[in-house]
C-alpha cells in the first residue's frame, strides 16, 4: 500500500532542489566561459584587438570597454608597457637602468625623440608608463581637442623638463620628485600647424578658445597620468603642466 504524502514534503526539497539548479547552471557558465576565453586565445573566435583580454594595449585603437584596464595592467607590467608603447606610434630608443647614490633610479625607461603625430622641442627620459601616458593623451585627448576646436593638429609640443635628480618644488630637504625617476614630464606649450602657440603661461583663461583648448587637455591628461598639476594648484605651476605616473593621485 501507498504511503501517503507527508504534508509539506515537497516544499521541503523544493529550496535543496533548486539550490542544486542554480549550482549546475553557475558551474555550466563557468566552463563555457573557460571554453570561450580558449577560443578567443587560440583566435578560433575573432573579436577586435581592443576587445580581446590576450591581446596588448594598442594606443592606435579607439576606446573599448577593456582599454582602462589594459592600460592599468600595462603600467603595472614592464613587458606589457613595452609592448602597448610599440604600438603607439612614438620614436623612443631603450635607455639602460641606472641607479643613484641620492636615489635618482631610473628602471625600464626610453628616451623618446617625437610623439606619433607631433614633433617635440628636444628628446626626453621617460619611464614606460610615463611614455605610455603621454601616448595616449596625444592620440586620443590633446590631437582631437586642439581639431575640434581649430580644425587643425597639434604640432609640437613644447616641454621643459622630465629627468631631474631633485626633491619636490625644488626644496633642500624632503622627498624626491616624480622627475627624480624620469616618471614626470613638464609641458609648457603647444604648437598648432598653422603655427600659432599656445602657451599654459599665458593663455590659461576659460573664456578663450586656447583657454578652452588647455582646459580639455588638462582634463583628459587626469585620465591616464596619476598626478597632472596646472596654474590653479599653486604659483609653481602657473606656467606649465606637470604630469607623473607616481603614487599619489591628483588632478589640479
Amino acid at each position: 500500500m501507498r504511503r501517503p504524502l507527508q504534508p509539506g514534503g515537497f516544499g521541503r526539497a523544493a529550496p535543496a532542489m533548486m539550490a542544486r539548479i542554480v549550482a549546475a547552471l553557475l558551474l555550466l557558465a563557468m566552463l563555457s566561459g573557460v571554453v570561450i576565453a580558449w577560443l578567443v586565445y587560440d583566435r578560433r573566435i575573432s573579436v577586435p584587438e581592443r576587445d580581446n583580454p590576450f591581446l596588448p594595449l594598442d594606443v592606435r585603437a579607439a576606446h573599448g570597454l577593456l582599454t582602462p584596464w589594459k592600460f592599468w595592467r600595462a603600467t603595472h607590467d614592464p613587458s606589457r608597457c613595452m609592448a602597448a608603447l610599440k604600438t603607439s606610434g612614438l620614436t623612443f630608443t631603450l635607455v639602460a637602468d641606472r641607479t643613484s647614490s641620492k636615489g635618482c633610479d631610473v628602471t625600464h625607461a626610453v628616451r623618446v625623440e617625437r610623439f606619433a603625430d607631433t614633433s617635440a622641442n628636444r628628446t626626453f627620459l621617460a619611464t614606460c608608463p610615463l611614455a605610455l601616458a603621454l601616448a595616449m593623451s596625444e592620440r586620443h585627448v590633446w590631437q582631437p581637442a586642439a581639431l575640434s576646436l581649430y580644425g587643425q593638429r597639434i604640432r609640437r609640443i613644447d616641454q621643459v623638463g622630465s629627468y631631474a635628480c631633485r626633491n619636490v618644488n625644488h626644496a633642500a630637504v624632503g622627498r624626491l620628485s616624480e622627475d627624480a625617476n624620469a616618471n614626470a614630464i613638464d609641458v609648457e606649450a603647444f604648437e598648432l600647424a598653422d603655427s600659432s602657440r599656445i602657451t599654459i603661461a599665458r593663455d590659461w583663461h576659460p573664456d578663450s578658445r586656447a583657454g578652452r583648448l588647455l582646459a580639455r587637455i588638462h582634463a583628459g591628461a587626469c585620465g591616464y597620468f596619476h598626478a597632472v598639476l596646472g596654474p590653479d594648484y599653486n604659483e609653481l605651476h602657473r606656467t606649465h603642466f606637470h604630469l607623473d605616473m607616481g603614487p599619489y593621485r591628483a588632478c589640479q
